[in-house]
């Protein structure tokens, strides 16, 4: 038996941001509290939001104390802004951060204690409470945060998450004007997140016919746009295409869920706050070239969704032609291909994978098992930069 969980509500669309005036009519709102990073209220992206809320004559406050990779002490701050605020609505503008800084507030302002109390890995207390409406805006295209149940945080060596169905979107809104003045690096770290967001899901063990085809689609479509969109950015269909590629990334793995890459890609975060789209980006082909053997048809559909030759090729073949081409998708949009490029050194590798292999809960999805040495091996290859492609 098979299930399939999204947000009670999605919109999509240019210009679509504009609805928050209706949804705000119908939950007949007060007092509504927006998260946003720092930057996207310098530039202006708030704008049209507070000028609804001016227009509703709805009391409002802007809450920016927000970093990437959050610590938990940003999420405790975060929660008491919103319980003494009184806040009836949340509503989060930014990327990934922002939107599960949003979830978890949302939630916890309605509960006792402190975030840690929560966390999957060292939590001592459950989420009884469904919290305050949220909708969740991205200004990226890709960590589908908008459509997920999880907020991440950043713990002293590595991350943990904070995950039960109350942290889903009452409404996301996916407006793809919002991304259209993303950096290049931006672009490209979001959108290989959101790339590893489409075929982790596809390899899942918990993969379905239903997200198999949102997950294909989505890898087809970042895919076809990612290198325009990094390194054109003012190319609005391809925007427009990342915007909607990372928004079925996400309905895909929230159902089917991540595995090794991102398990792997936790503790870059956690030791070295090395950002996530990076870490998964860096650790992409490396973990691939690990499972590969346990998941050959997927492999061979995935060279198909890729447009890579086919024809007259053993299936090994193929798999490993996708492995190289996961290594080229990362290089083409400008991000680094081993971990020596962001200083971390060999005798890293220990303490890496040794957070790494805690993440019991994202590596029970991968189509072969992780051992110790196995995520040694991964680690080590990533930090040279060398793939194995089954030598």
């Amino acid at each position: 038996m098979n299930q399939f969980v999204s947000p009670i509500k999605i919109i999509t669309g240019e210009g679509s941001i504009v609805k928050i005036k209706d949804i705000i009519e119908d939950l007949n709102a007060k007092r509504v509290m927006i998260f946003a990073d720092p930057v996207i209220v310098n530039i202006g992206q708030t704008k049209k939001i507070e000028s609804i809320l001016d227009e509703k004559k709805i009391d409002y406050k802007i809450y920016t104390e927000i970093s990437p990779e959050p610590p938990l002490e940003v999420g405790d701050k975060a929660v008491q802004a919103v319980k003494e605020f009184q806040a009836d609505l949340l509503i989060g503008v930014g990327g990934g951060s922002c939107l599960d800084i949003t979830k978890a507030s949302s939630v916890l302002a309605n509960h006792e204690g402190n975030v840690k109390d929560y966390l999957n890995l060292y939590g001592t207390k459950s989420i009884t409470e469904k919290g305050i409406p949220k909708i969740l805006i991205p200004t990226t295209a890709g960590t589908g945060a908008e459509v997920t149940d999880i907020a991440v945080f950043s713990l002293k060596d590595t991350k943990d998450v904070i995950t039960h169905e109350h942290l889903l979107a009452d409404i996301a809104i996916i407006d793809p004007e919002l991304t259209y003045t993303l950096p290049p690096k931006v672009t490209a770290s979001s959108g290989i997140d959101a790339f590893t967001h489409a075929i982790e899901a596809y390899t899942s063990v918990n993969a379905t016919e239903l997200t198999d085809v949102l997950a294909q689609e989505a890898m087809r479509k970042i895919n076809s746009h990612i290198r325009t969109a990094v390194w054109h950015g003012a190319n609005k269909e391809a925007r427009k295409e990342m915007a909607w590629g990372s928004l079925i990334a996400g309905l895909s793995f929230y159902n089917a869920g991540v595995a090794g890459v991102h398990a792997l890609a936790y503790p870059l975060g956690g030791l070295f706050k090395i950002p996530h789209g990076e870490s998964n980006a860096v650790l992409l082909p490396y973990v691939y070239d690990y499972i590969w053997p346990a998941c050959l048809p997927k492999m061979k559909k995935i060279a198909e969704v890729l447009q890579l030759p086919t024809e007259n090729k053993h299936d090994r073949e193929i798999a490993l032609s996708v492995v190289q081409y996961l290594h080229d998708l990362v290089k083409d949009t400008g991000l680094p291909t081993s971990l020596k490029e962001y200083g971390i050194q060999e005798k890293d590798i220990e303490i890496l994978a040794q957070n790494g292999i805690e993440q019991k809960r994202l590596l029970s999805r991968s189509p072969r098992p992780f051992t110790l040495d196995a995520v040694k091996s991964i680690y080590q290859a990533a930090y040279e930069g060398k793939l194995a492609l089954g030598q």
